[in-house]
């Protein structure tokens, strides 16, 4: 009989499965030694050094995971990568995936192990794997994902070979074309770490720290620990928190519990008060550590320090948002989590420069949309001071804009349990998201046979956030359709103002679009705590002035940084309708918004019509577009001209060659017109200068701007954006400004001639980028491009020893040079 039921289960195993996950008798049991031992090799960055060959038709039944394959003609390369960005445009690719060709890869790395392994656990961190892929080591699969936006663990300890070396392969997908509704990009394209641990170690994401009581004289921490591997040991865990200054505020520690049979065990520390503590904020973004501890028969086995930051969060009806108990509107955008000319390779310098200058255009919050991004990213957002709504998925379905091989409805629960406890620690992450317009089609709401537009599914969901972190609310953003899914193709949209079913069962109720339609969904729900999720960037000011912002959450822009695939045409490479390109440089529209996000800082600023750039579509139910203007004063003689001033003061005067045009007042009565005054067949002459005035009440100047014509082009200024500061880290970025100026160092608009770069140093080439959502050049692998409007942008790769680098540019008998240096930190 014993043997029959042996036989049942055997059947009922996937084909093939049992064979690659292959269990391994470890060589050697597995012990405890002091870390000191094997400090230097607890976790270490595996970025560097990685082989990587694309999959094509000639070598498709190629066994890529052999580790007697011979790899030495393949790439070697460092990661972060996205091997999708490299490949050619293609109109076949379809707009929604950025025209690129849906295509799969193979990464490979020989690694010898180290002697202070032995007995140890060792494995491999993968911060993700786009869209889909699998982890082999030494011939053997030893972990998968089937959503790569969230990190996973490959255990490499039973199959390592220690006497001699050992070859990682890993297996990436772009998934299915109709996998997702944007471009995801492919590969290896977050970090990777490889870890050795203790068999007595601190569990993956095991460290959770709240602050259940925050005031600006007193704060209580409260740290708690999941142990792995602790049984049969006296294991005591010690936290030792420190200031934003480095200064010892507290220490506490704990044993084990009893009477409990759990190899791996949440341990809940005694909570410390600190009194006076320096609390986190978009202003002052402080953070502490949390050094921990982890003793087993009285010596050190693990150890881990966390940043923390200490914040209040609130909610209500009445107020929307407190942060410290201080009213917060989010001023946000939400986008995919692309990073222009690098494509999906997620960079930490990248992700700062975009943070930065959001925020410098009063820009306090990001949705993550519509899924996780980088662990780094919520790091990056905590040292910079930016609000983060993190997002685990777009629907809930297991076909519609899926591309995991397993359902979603079957590893959701993997999923958001990586999600959260990878993320939990951020004071940045105000609000978890759990999906986005799923509640128009029942078979996006996840588990069939609920029929309630996903109520059910975000409960269950819900329960499982709650778990894993009890300090944030939850929501899901909703498509702009009424109850019962009534859309704008349906007669009675526009009258049956009553909110989707889900939207009044979330925490937080988010809306995408249709602002001018939550008076009335307040009306109906009162108790509705009310975010928009996503604005419309074509209406510009007016979602952010129909908000009420005394008692709602806030508002985040769709698309205000241009981002690849959603495109509407060829040969548009991506989403356009924004105030930055993807370079993150401004476009004037970008100027109206700081004006209101940030209404104490005088603002004004030209832009001029272009007539041929305009264009609108319908998206999401929603007529989208973006009016091309731009900041040039090269123009046909004897033309009119038409121009907006984006302005919070209270009247502009307009002078074209020191005459005026008049002067107009900013209209505020008027969300469509507010801070925006509109310049009607301006003579442009022969050129020259358009100065904009902005004054005050009283008639004082507060701010001015002023273009001019540009002559030509005479020179080349090349220009590194942080030259100070380029660590040798051989991950760092450097980004130079290459711009065509005339005689009197103005930018030339109209400069679209090739540049040729050459470059020598301890870096490398990343990327030129012209800035141009049109092209059809590739941004890798070329060391020339055409400038567009008058500009180039170059993107350096620092090595891991620090030196000096040369940058030579050249583009139709201009010249320019700029010589940087890498430092250690």
């Amino acid at each position: 009989m014993k043997n029959i039921i042996i036989a049942f289960f055997l059947m009922l195993a996937p084909v093939g499965v049992t064979a690659q996950y292959q269990k391994a008798q470890e060589k050697a049991p597995l012990v405890n030694v002091p870390l000191e031992n094997f400090a230097s090799q607890q976790k270490v960055l595996f970025n560097f050094g990685w082989k990587f060959q694309l999959v094509t038709n000639e070598n498709k039944n190629t066994d890529f995971a052999s580790p007697a394959l011979d790899d030495s003609s393949w790439r070697t390369l460092d990661l972060p990568h996205d091997f999708q960005f490299e490949q050619p445009w293609t109109e076949n690719g379809g707009g929604a995936r950025g025209f690129k060709p849906m295509c799969e890869g193979w990464y490979r790395k020989s690694f010898p192990t180290d002697p202070s392994w032995k007995g140890k656990r060792v494995v491999l961190d993968f911060g993700g794997i786009i869209y889909l892929g699998d982890v082999y080591l030494n011939g053997t699969k030893i972990a998968s994902t089937d959503y790569g936006y969230v990190g996973l663990e490959a255990d490499l300890t039973p199959f390592l070979r220690h006497d001699g070396e050992n070859v990682v392969a890993v297996y990436a997908s772009t998934g299915p074309k109709k996998g997702s509704r944007w471009y995801t990009g492919g590969g290896l394209f977050r970090d990777v770490y490889l870890q050795v641990q203790n068999p007595t170690h601190i569990a993956r994401h095991g460290v959770y720290i709240t602050t259940p009581e925050v005031s600006s004289s007193r704060a209580t921490v409260a740290v708690q620990v999941e142990v792995d591997g602790w049984q049969k040991h006296d294991v005591r865990v010690r936290t030792t928190l420190r200031n934003p200054e480095g200064v010892i505020v507290g220490s506490v520690q704990s044993g084990m519990p009893e009477h409990t049979h759990q190899t791996c065990t949440e341990v809940k520390l005694p909570a410390l008060t600190l009194e006076n503590p320096q609390l986190w904020s978009c202003e002052f973004p402080q953070l502490y550590n949390a050094e921990v501890v982890v003793t087993a028969d009285g010596m050190v086995v693990d150890s881990l320090t966390e940043q923390f930051g200490i914040r209040s969060l609130e909610f209500s009806p009445e107020f929307g948002f407190k942060l410290n108990g201080k009213k917060i509107f989010l001023q946000g955008n939400a986008n995919h989590h692309d990073l222009g000319a690098l494509g999906a390779a997620s960079y930490d310098r990248a992700i700062e420069r975009m943070m930065l200058q959001l925020k410098s255009f009063g820009y306090n919050c990001i949705r993550c949309s519509h899924n996780p991004y980088s662990d780094s990213f919520a790091r990056i957002a905590d040292r910079v001071g930016m609000l983060v709504v993190d997002e685990l998925t777009d629907k809930w379905s297991d076909n519609d804009y899926w591309g995991g091989r397993q359902p979603f409805t079957h590893i959701w629960h993997k999923l958001i349990t990586e999600w959260i406890k990878r993320d939990r620690n951020r004071p940045s992450i105000i609000l978890w998201s759990l999906g986005n317009e799923l509640q128009i089609r029942e078979g996006w709401a996840g588990f069939e046979g609920a029929n309630d537009w996903g109520i059910t599914t975000y409960n269950i969901f819900n329960q499982l956030v709650k778990r894993w972190d009890h300090t944030r609310l939850t929501t899901v953003a909703m498509f702009p359709a009424r109850a019962g899914a009534i859309t704008r193709h349906d007669k009675e949209f526009n009258d049956y103002l009553v909110p989707p079913e889900l939207a009044c069962a979330t925490e937080v109720a988010s809306f995408n679009y249709q602002s001018d339609k939550y008076d009335a969904y307040l009306k109906y729900r009162p108790d509705l705590i009310l975010f928009q999720s996503e604005a419309e960037t074509s209406n510009l000011l007016q979602p952010y002035y129909n908000m009420d912002r005394k008692r709602t959450v806030g508002m985040a822009y769709w698309g205000s940084a241009e981002y690849w695939g959603e495109s509407n045409k060829w040969p548009k490479k991506g989403w356009n309708y924004s105030f930055f390109d993807h370079t993150m440089r401004p476009y004037p529209q970008a100027y109206l918004i700081k004006s209101a996000f940030m209404p104490e800082i005088p603002e004004v600023h030209i832009g001029v019509v272009d007539a041929a750039g305009a264009e609108s579509v319908s998206w999401n139910d929603v007529i989208v577009g973006r009016m091309a203007l731009n900041e040039c004063w090269n123009h046909t003689p004897g033309s009119r001209q038409s121009l907006f001033t984006y302005t919070n003061a209270h009247s502009v005067e307009l002078l074209v060659n020191g005459q005026s045009m008049g002067v107009q007042e900013n209209d505020t009565t008027q969300a469509n017109r507010r801070n925006m005054i509109y310049w009607k067949d301006v003579p442009y002459g022969n050129g020259g200068s358009v100065v904009a005035i902005a004054r005050d009440k009283s008639g004082k100047e507060v701010a001015r701007h002023r273009i001019e014509t540009a002559g030509k082009a005479v020179a080349l200024r090349i220009e590194a954006e942080t030259p100070a500061d380029w660590k040798a880290d051989g991950m760092d970025l450097q980004y130079i400004n290459v711009t065509a100026i005339d005689k009197k160092g103005r930018p030339v608009w109209d400069y679209n001639e090739p540049l040729a770069l050459q470059m020598e140093g301890a870096a490398r080439l990343v990327a030129l980028d012209n800035g141009d959502h049109y092209t059809d050049e590739l941004f890798h692998g070329i060391t020339s491009k055409r400038m567009y409007q008058g500009r180039m942008q170059i993107i350096l790769r620092s090595d891991q020893k620090a030196g000096n680098v040369t940058v030579k540019v050249s583009s139709a008998g201009l010249k320019g040079t700029l010589r940087l240096k890498t430092i250690n930190e």
